[in-house]
């Protein structure tokens, strides 16, 4: 989007692209509490921005850290202390829909983890250098993950503490499970659920919200 864009404040479909997720997880009966992650210096923005919403659950704003698995361990660190599962949601990802919220932490309350994902549907390519094909991969066993990536608290919370002391880096939340032996269950999206990351996926999260 630009180094000097928040894409986060971006107006989509008549409101800045943070608020959708924020109102779709807000009027969610089985979520109790919200946690913003947001980076520093960006408080007061988000702190404006919620005294513009309809907003009937309780928030906190989180200062983020240095890399994404440091952000997800302050909005850990934030929950109130009798919570037992944790959606982590992608605040760029607007359209992610309750049913699909509601199936992830069904999944992450009997199996520990949970990840919203499709298949892949495109024939996928390995390259070692980033010029030429290394080999094919078989796409039946290939799934894209998305998010939410919904856990049992005390299960993510112990992952992201093997990977912080092993100094790994991780960019995905259900990585940090495998260091654990933890299984992750596949929760099927049945529609769109794209994140905006540049700005020619605006204009198709605008149709599907507005489809909505």
């Amino acid at each position: 989007m630009g180094a000097q864009t928040d894409k986060l404040f971006l107006t989509v479909a008549g409101r800045p692209l943070v608020a959708h997720p924020w109102l779709r997880f807000d009027g969610a009966p089985f979520i109790d509490e919200i946690i913003l992650v947001v980076r520093p210096g960006r408080e007061d923005a988000f702190a404006e921005l919620a005294g513009k919403l309809p907003l009937t659950k309780p928030y906190r704003l989180v200062a983020g850290g240095k890399e994404r698995q440091d952000s997800v361990w302050n909005g850990l660190q934030a929950l109130s202390p009798h919570s037992q599962i944790v959606a982590i949601q992608d605040a760029a990802r607007p359209c992610t829909s309750l049913a699909l919220i509601e199936a992830t932490i069904a999944a992450a309350r009997k199996d520990g983890a949970a990840v919203a994902a499709q298949p892949v549907s495109d024939t996928i390519k390995l390259s070692d250098d980033g010029a030429f094909v290394a080999r094919h991969l078989d796409r039946s066993r290939l799934w894209a993950v998305q998010t939410p990536q919904t856990f049992r608290v005390e299960i993510i919370l112990r992952a992201l503490t093997q990977a912080r002391a092993q100094g790994l880096r991780i960019t995905d939340d259900t990585a940090a499970c495998e260091l654990i032996g933890q299984p992750v269950k596949l929760v099927f999206v049945p529609g769109p659920n794209p994140k905006v990351t540049v700005p020619e996926d605006v204009a198709v999260v605008e149709l599907l919200l507005g489809s909505r």
